[in-house]
């Protein structure tokens, strides 16, 4: 027979929330961290570019 679920506490749900938009603004704050250091020319990265897939055809 079903059994309905305890509600889930007004605190609980807001730890929850704010785990996730924590970690996604992190994610955000290093993408846009690493389009601005490639943009500039400062990425400490190898990434192909047009020119390098002209000299291997």
């Amino acid at each position: 027979m079903a059994v309905p679920k305890k509600k889930t506490s007004k605190s609980k749900r807001d730890k929850r929330r704010a785990t996730w938009k924590r970690t996604a603004a992190l994610q955000a704050q290093k993408a846009y961290s690493l389009g601005k250091s490639v943009l500039t020319g400062r990425s400490s990265f190898v990434y192909p570019t047009d020119e390098d897939e002209d000299t291997e055809e």
